[in-house]
């Protein structure tokens, strides 16, 4: 055997809670860890006092330049919140949370739980016009000097089939944000996703005269299409206002119960308002910019064509508007509309 190899061992305390360790003078004492749950531990308070906590440690402990960061939070955390119903009362819906706050150059990090813990405060209470508080005591909570949250959830709204008895349930996928800054000013939006019909009124008027000359039997092209609106309001701007206002522009909302009287009428509904993705956009702007209740607005609208491999666009503003014209490449992917 070759002794160069030939370590000697020995055990050090029980066989069941302990490794061998080499028998030589830089050998260690090594007592293996206990593996079992303990289900009694209750910590005290001066316990968890005592406790490492690296996130809100030093600025010594920062990586990286010592810089300030404009948001650090929490994205996609879920609980169900209570909104306010334009007629009276409530809807319990569950809701994503974003959540952000900035943080400081000197600081390392912040306690995530703490956005967490803010909106449990909230989780009987009615959300929809109670933004403002929670942003403040969310901001407060985590000392910082501005906050952002962002709450997105999907709200029914019972519609009525086109000409039979019918109804059903249309889901409006909805975020409401509110941001506050360092001066203290809060601001809040409404995003609000609207799905419609778009038949093409150039692809109707081919069909015509194919029909009309040629004795062709034509099906002219529409698609399913979305609206992305978001407004900056400070009197409340109901859900159901949003959606109200959607169908009066566009008349060609996708519909949930159909019976054959309301596919025929859907059928005439979209002959009736045909609309290329510009006249939309301007038939939204239309409606949104005679509201006194919205301070500034961006409509964007997709139409996800039937004739071509790609969408046809447009993003049209507020006058004077704050919003940004630019639209990324996710962002346009985000309005196919899925289940």
């Amino acid at each position: 055997m070759n002794k160069k190899n030939d370590k000697k061992y020995e055990w050090i305390g029980d066989a069941e809670s302990t490794i061998e360790a080499p028998n030589n003078k830089h050998s260690e004492r090594y007592y293996e860890p206990n593996r079992d749950y303990d289900t009694d531990y209750k910590p005290t308070k001066d316990d968890i006092k005592t406790f490492p906590d690296l996130q809100n440690g030093p600025s010594s402990l920062i990586q990286g330049a010592p810089v300030a960061i404009q948001q650090v939070g929490i994205h996609n955390f879920r609980l169900p919140l209570k909104y306010d119903k334009r007629e009276g009362g409530d809807i319990e819906l569950e809701t994503q949370v974003t959540g952000t706050v900035s943080l400081a150059a000197h600081k390392k990090g912040i306690n995530m739980s703490r956005i967490m813990r803010s909106f449990y405060k909230y989780k009987d209470e009615k959300v929809y016009n109670k933004l403002d508080k929670i942003l403040l005591n969310y901001k407060d909570d985590l000392e910082t000097f501005d906050a952002r949250i962002g709450l997105h959830f999907s709200y029914p709204i019972l519609q009525s089939s086109l000409r039979s008895k019918n109804s059903g349930y249309q889901y409006y996928n909805c975020t409401l944000e509110s941001n506050i800054d360092n001066k203290g000013d809060i601001i809040k939006f409404l995003h609000f996703d609207f799905v419609y019909s778009s038949a093409c009124p150039c692809s109707y008027e081919l069909a015509e005269h194919a029909k009309k000359y040629r004795n062709k039997i034509t099906v002219s092209h529409s698609q399913r299409s979305v609206a992305r609106i978001s407004i900056k309001f400070e009197n409340t701007v109901w859900i159901e206002d949003l959606q109200e206002m959607c169908i009066n522009a566009l008349k060609t909302e996708t519909q949930v119960i159909v019976k054959r009287e309301d596919e025929m009428a859907f059928a005439e509904l979209n002959g009736s308002y045909l609309k290329f993705v510009e006249d939309a956009a301007r038939l939204l702007y239309e409606q949104l910019v005679n509201d006194t209740r919205v301070k500034d607005f961006r409509v964007i609208c997709s139409h996800q064509e039937s004739l071509h491999s790609h969408d046809a666009v447009s993003v049209i503003l507020a006058p004077n508007s704050k919003f940004s014209n630019h639209v990324p490449h996710e962002f346009w992917s985000s309005l196919i509309h899925t289940s």
